[in-house]
């Protein structure tokens, strides 16, 4: 199997139940060299916060190692969440990065906080209020740091010239889940990822986003759509679903406010089967009271997020449906297993599958 796409990873750096977070990082840069010799384009690492899930608070500090362990693949940032920071040092840092590893440094910028309310809250630095929402304007000025081109009147205006990497500078990105995400990377021009992992309707976002760079007639600039996908691949269908389960019950936890390790798919598949039992039942009930009361059935059940679960063949043509529907030219890889080998081995079936 063969196709024009590329393929990238995104590592949120999985911490398994009685394993430990330092662990998780090492995983994380053994899945990287992995992934640098198997051909795929870019490594990206998130930013996650105050949980016992994901070993991954601060990109910045991962990129350098994960770039020194590495020969060929880009390594970025999937991403850094610019309300936490302050641009200039944010673009201090990927400068610095950028400098040490030309040409393979990206740094993809999100909005979200990537955590809950209180941790947000103890990551400012001033906390006698709550943060403004001014993403826009963080924006404007780390990209104004980075091109070098802040307005001559403005009190940084001199630091822009003290970036550390100079000539050298990280490829920009901006992260969404939403239409004002697509919106902000129209308007100043820069390549989309696209979260499908976290909201699986967004064709017509990334429609919008091509729709109004096209609007903004930027000169030599045209618009490019990555896709970030749950993807687990494995020998056959049921051996992906079995794994996935890990995922599911952490994520079915995390809905419920209580945060947990990854489990071991034996522990998740009882788990989930007794959750589906509680929800036959209850909707049996549920349904039965519906049609008495009102003469018809019951509301349908609430859809899930798109997962590409499956065997190799599964997973290459599922991928490049969702990318069509994207009209995306690369797809990104996440998921979350329980089993490091295990998850070596769905990035090589899916490497395989795509001919890297």
């Amino acid at each position: 199997m063969s196709s024009p796409l590329l393929l990238s990873v995104l590592d949120q750096s999985p911490i398994a139940e009685g394993s430990s977070g330092a662990q998780a990082l090492r995983n994380t840069i053994d899945l990287a060299r992995l992934c640098d010799e198997l051909g795929y384009h870019r490594y990206w690492v998130a930013e996650h916060h105050g949980g016992p899930m994901l070993a991954g608070p601060s990109p910045e500090a991962l990129i350098g190692p994960i770039a020194a362990a590495t020969s060929r693949i880009r390594v970025g940032s999937g991403g850094v969440m610019l309300p936490h920071y302050s641009p200039f040092k944010v673009a201090e840092t990927f400068s610095l990065l950028a400098g040490l590893f030309p040409g393979r440094i990206d740094l993809a910028l999100g909005r979200a906080a990537g955590t809950d309310p209180l941790t947000t809250f103890a990551l400012q630095r001033d906390r006698r209020q709550a943060a403004p929402d001014d993403f826009p304007q963080q924006l404007a000025e780390l990209l104004a740091y980075l091109d070098d081109r802040m307005p001559a009147d403005h009190p940084f205006a001199r630091l822009a010239a003290t970036l550390p990497g100079r000539p050298e500078s990280p490829e920009r990105w901006l992260l969404g889940s939403s239409q004002q995400s697509a919106i902000w990377a129209a308007e100043l021009a820069m390549p989309y990822a696209f979260a499908d992992f976290i909201n699986s309707a967004g064709a017509e976002i990334a429609r919008l986003y091509c729709e109004r760079f096209a609007e903004y007639e930027h000169a030599d600039a045209t618009p490019r759509t990555a896709v970030a996908v749950w993807t687990i691949c494995a020998e056959s269908d049921d051996e992906a679903r079995r794994l996935a389960a890990s995922g599911r019950m952490a994520f079915m936890m995390l809905r419920r406010g209580e945060l947990i390790a990854v489990p071991p798919p034996e522990t998740a598949i009882a788990f989930l089967a007794a959750e589906e039992r509680a929800r036959g039942d209850a909707a049996a009930g549920q349904s039965a009271g519906a049609v008495s009361a009102a003469g018809g059935p019951a509301a349908p059940p609430r859809t899930q997020r798109r997962t590409v679960v499956g065997s190799p063949e599964v997973v290459h043509k599922e991928l490049l449906d969702v990318a069509a529907e994207y009209g995306a030219d690369e797809v990104i890889a996440v998921n979350i297993v329980y089993d490091h080998q295990a998850r070596r081995r769905s990035y090589e079936l899916l490497a395989a599958a795509f001919g890297l």
